[in-house]
């Protein structure tokens, strides 16, 4: 069941909305192949969350991070006038304990997700075209999460042209992923179940 929240992105009513369940932002992790190092503090983290009931806030900004913030407001803007439209603002998006925090909505079908760069990284994203593949899963899972039909990806660096990239529903790899997440929460109900188990044998022998 898909559920719009209404909040503001970073704010502790978004870290409430998407608490303990995985998030398009973070997809990559969980497809991520190798040692999965990245899959597994995810999992602890969310299972974290769950065991609480608090969400894990603990971030860091930099100077790049909050430059990004005042671009992503200026790429949004320079979509908005080329494309004539009125991309739509929402804090999180649940379906079912999947979620996805979209830059934008565009109409009844799209959708927007602006990355910002430094200079020397956005020329090289126009010169290679296309979306970085590091990109697809996130891309792919709002598209999944949302049930859109297509998802516009926009490379933003001021002064340069911007890079904008529409991309459609790929099936084969939404239904993989949506077996990959299936597994990892099945995973993470476990972790929750044994955490439990942990506390409450430690509690009995005390």
């Amino acid at each position: 069941m898909l559920e719009i929240i209404d909040c503001e992105q970073g704010t502790i009513e978004w870290h409430r909305a998407r608490l303990g369940i995985p998030t398009a932002s973070r997809f990559a992790d969980i497809l991520a192949k190798g040692d999965g190092k990245m899959r597994a503090r995810y999992l602890r983290d969310l299972a974290g969350e769950i065991y609480t009931g608090e969400p894990d806030t603990e971030g860091f900004t930099n100077a790049h991070m909050e430059r990004g913030k005042l671009w992503e407001a200026d790429a949004r803007d320079h979509y908005a006038f080329t494309n004539d439209v009125e991309p739509q603002q929402v804090g999180f998006i649940r379906n079912g304990r999947a979620g996805a925090s979209p830059d934008s909505l565009i109409g009844e079908t799209g959708g927007l997700e602006i990355k910002t760069a430094l200079r020397h990284i956005q020329i090289e994203r126009l010169q290679r075209g296309g979306m970085p593949p590091e990109h697809k899963a996130q891309v792919q899972g709002c598209l999944w999460i949302t049930g859109r039909e297509w998802w516009d990806f926009m490379s933003y660096a001021p002064g340069l042209p911007p890079l904008i990239v529409r991309v459609e529903r790929d099936e084969v790899y939404i239904n993989q992923l949506t077996k990959a997440v299936e597994a990892f929460n099945s995973e993470l109900d476990m972790l929750v179940a044994s955490l439990r188990g942990v506390i409450q044998f430690r509690a009995a022998a005390a």
